[in-house]
């Protein structure tokens, strides 16, 4: 699957429709910068709305993921749904993975402001100690906005 093929197919099939961005964008539910993106290869089309993107385009979900047309003859070796599944599952696990990276910089945040407070005693080491804890409450914040942002949904 390769995103730039993808994201070509797309707005070619919506060229052949007839049809704009803005209004591809209405009939989805989703912005025209979210159409957008899909062409020029940015993202992917999330899960929720393959299915109503290949009815608009009257492609297959196969077709969507190879980024072409498939010849009459061709054997698939998957069926719509086990591809839609695949994908839901997919973006499932990057959400997770997002979480995880979230998680990480929130424990390393507090790994290092438990660091900063052993330092201190001289003006060099009060300075170390508290760009550390700076850094650590920075980090914990990335942390936090990682991991709402992947519970959210983006």
């Amino acid at each position: 699957m390769d995103q730039l093929m993808t994201g070509k197919f797309i707005a070619h099939k919506r060229r052949e429709k007839n049809l704009t961005q803005e209004q591809l964008a209405e009939k989805l539910g989703v912005s025209n910068k979210t159409v957008s993106k899909w062409e020029t290869g940015k993202c992917m089309p999330d899960y929720s709305v393959v299915k109503g993107l290949c009815e608009e385009l009257e492609i297959t979900v196969a077709e969507l993921m190879d980024g072409e047309e498939t010849e009459e003859k061709s054997v698939r070796t998957y069926d719509d749904e086990q591809i839609m599944d695949l994908l839901r599952r997919t973006q499932e696990l990057e959400k997770q993975k997002n979480s995880l990276y979230g998680i990480l910089l929130i424990v390393m945040g507090i790994a290092l402001q438990a660091f900063s407070h052993i330092f201190g005693g001289t003006a060099l080491q009060d300075f170390f100690s508290g760009l550390m804890m700076g850094l650590s409450i920075g980090e914990m914040l990335a942390g936090v906005y990682v991991v709402a942002r992947s519970l959210v949904g983006r």
